[in-house]
């Protein structure tokens, strides 16, 4: 897999994300006209109400009040408050008080008391909205010369301007849920993919190594002086290394307190020895001997890995430092090289599977060190710093 397919993936996703913020947007515009109508409906509704109320404060002894009376008895949703002239309460409903506490407070002559106090600021609340009729009463009236209804949305109003939201997130929620569940459910395949191809690569290994052993064998009995023997046995080990390593993924190895330098070194001699005369490959190591809790094979799989990633990147020309230091309660190594580099967009993508530069790389080097860090050992690794044209340093972190 290519980084072209990696950004093709990314283009989907994002397409995704595109679509999924149209359709909420389309959502919430629709809810904000249909709110807007119903919105509309209830001031005209608080209108007439607010007439009707004008009509019975200014009625007469030859008024027909029967009309006015069911509109004023009708508004069972709409919270109103009538003030007189002077900006006493009058009048209320629909204000979240049971309506006989309301009458009795308005009935006391007392101008105190609490509900009247919270009613005149729920009223003002409402007319710093603008949600208030005036009335100016005739000269006959002889109790007051003016009204004021004030009213706001109803509960049932506020409830469906609120519901758009709760629904998007509820929508949210279980989305989250199922993307959680289908990345869980891609790891856990993802993983099922490594172990099986893992432990298939060291049982294919096991036959020629079983064949190379037992030739080996057989060529220090017939030529025990032969200069090339030591070379082969090198190279058996080495195999059998590698068996090792394939057939310790996908189970819990061993951890054991070991001289982190000195597994670094080997792996430093390992790589020198085959790498070009061009690279020039150093260690940076402390005068305390440092020791770690760590699974030796497959921890100098990691710097192995980190190494020949580096050699590719600088093209077979250039320096690699491998340093180790400890940090309070981290032991730290830094793996840097004088390569291309990264770009920063790429940090974190370098260690997902198939992600990949080269022509004809898998992408799984970075992504298998990052497993055998994180899950088996319990450390990090990331991207400590890279800059295009000079170098990249990976950093691996131990818990001491």
């Amino acid at each position: 897999m290519s980084i072209k397919l990696f950004s093709n993936m990314q283009r989907v996703k994002a397409v995704l994300v595109v679509t999924a913020i149209l359709i909420a947007a389309a959502s919430l515009i629709v809810s904000h006209f249909l709110i807007r109508d119903l919105t509309l409906q209830e001031e005209r509704n608080a209108g007439v109400w607010a007439e009707a109320m004008r009509s019975l404060q200014a009625a007469d002894g030859t008024t027909d009040l029967g009309l006015v009376l069911t509109v004023i008895e009708g508004n069972t949703t709409i919270p109103v408050v009538v003030l007189d002239a002077r900006g006493n309460v009058i009048a209320a409903r629909n204000v979240g008080v049971p309506q006989d506490s309301i009458d009795a407070a308005i009935a006391q002559t007392a101008p105190g008391g609490t509900l009247k106090e919270e009613l005149k600021q729920r009223a003002a609340t409402m007319q710093n909205a603008g949600h208030a009729f005036r009335f100016e009463l005739s000269d006959s009236t002889k109790s007051q010369t003016a009204i004021t209804v004030c009213y706001e949305s109803s509960v049932m109003l506020r409830r469906l301007a609120a519901f758009p939201y709760v629904q998007l997130g509820v929508a949210a929620l279980f989305l989250l849920v199922a993307i959680l569940a289908l990345l869980s459910s891609k790891r856990a395949e993802q993983n099922k993919v490594w172990v099986g191809l893992s432990r298939e690569t060291a049982h294919q290994l096991g036959t020629p190594l079983s064949s190379l052993m037992a030739g080996s064998e057989i060529l220090k009995e017939s030529y025990p002086d032969d200069p090339l023997l030591p070379e082969l046995e090198k190279d058996i080990q080495r195999l059998q290394l590698i068996a090792e390593r394939f057939s310790k993924i996908g189970s819990t190895p061993t951890l054991q307190d070991e001289n982190l330098c000195g597994v670094i070194e080997r792996v430093a001699q390992y790589i020198g020895r085959r790498a070009s005369d061009k690279v020039r490959l150093t260690t940076n190591f402390p005068s305390d001997h440092v020791t770690a809790r760590i699974n030796a094979p497959l921890f100098e799989w990691v710097i192995e890995n980190l190494c020949k990633n580096a050699i590719d990147a600088m093209q077979g020309e250039g320096s690699i430092t491998i340093y180790v230091y400890t940090r309070r309660d981290r032991t730290c190594i830094d793996v840097s090289d004088t390569g291309k580099g990264i770009a920063r967009s790429h940090w974190k993508s370098v260690f997902k599977p198939g992600f990949t530069t080269k022509r004809r790389g898998w992408g799984l080097g970075l992504s298998l060190a990052k497993r055998i860090v994180e899950e088996y050992h319990n450390g990090s690794i990331y991207v400590k710093n890279s800059e295009p044209g000079v170098g990249t340093t990976f950093c691996i972190e131990l818990k001491k």
